[in-house]
């Protein structure tokens, strides 16, 4: 049965705080939360000392850890109020909202700014079902574009067109049903780059050849995308600070 304590050392005038618990591992173990927590797990058998100097040795990685996640929950987005000034992304463009009282509802963008003209301006979720609706289009249109563009690459390989579903997702940018012929794309994914987009679409066309990530799916990938760790990068950078 395992118990949890709270733990905290002084070092070099600051003090870090742990969570340990006491429990059948073979190894001391550190992990840092994204709440910044960090936490502790050793065997009974463990002297406190020890754990307490192992903490001690990790001190740099959990002060810099914890910066980290500070710098993140910092600009981690808020959530909308729908009104004049937020920003939205489509592709890793920036696009202001516009919000502007109409005596009928209607959206539009321009590449700068996105038009939002309602007839209650006060009314925050009709704006925010106008503004979801808008961008379910443009995910609609933008990964259909995507998908139409790579898949002759493909076709070659006896791959039909697959159909395309998009819905949020909490784990994955994408997913395949090969047997099914089906894509499934992670909505959030419209406000990466577009050669972010393209990647992830690759991934997903590649496992209609080959169904798991083996060598032989990675050196294909690297043929059709020699860029994919690039892309891969960029869109994992995006999403830390932005999705």
């Amino acid at each position: 049965m395992s118990n949890l304590i709270s733990r905290q050392l002084v070092i070099d005038d600051q003090t870090i705080h742990y969570q340990l618990e006491r429990k059948s591992v073979k190894n001391l173990n550190l992990r840092i939360r994204n709440d910044g927590s960090v936490y502790v797990s050793a065997d009974d058998l463990v002297p406190i000392e020890e754990i307490d100097s192992f903490v001690r040795s990790k001190s740099s990685f959990i002060t810099n850890a914890i910066k980290r996640f500070n710098e993140l929950a910092e600009y981690k987005p808020q959530p909308k109020k729908y009104v004049s000034g937020e920003t939205f992304y489509i592709q890793g463009r920036s696009l202001r909202l516009q919000v502007s009282q109409a005596k009928k509802d209607s959206i539009s963008s321009d590449g700068i700014n996105i038009y939002l003209e309602v007839k209650n301006p006060e009314d925050t979720e009709r704006k925010k079902r106008i503004v979801d609706r808008y961008m379910n289009k443009q995910c609609k249109i933008i990964f259909s574009e995507i998908v139409d563009e790579i898949f002759p690459i493909f076709k070659k390989y006896n791959v039909s067109l697959p159909a395309l579903r998009i819905r949020n997702m909490e784990t994955r940018w994408g997913s395949c049903l090969a047997k099914k012929s089906i894509i499934t794309l992670n909505k959030q994914l419209l406000e990466a780059p577009r050669n972010c987009i393209e990647y992830v679409v690759m991934h997903e066309f590649c496992h209609f050849i080959h169904p798991n990530h083996s060598k032989h799916f990675y050196d294909f990938l690297t043929i059709l995308m020699p860029d994919w760790k690039e892309r891969k990068k960029l869109l994992e950078k995006v999403a830390m600070y932005r999705l």
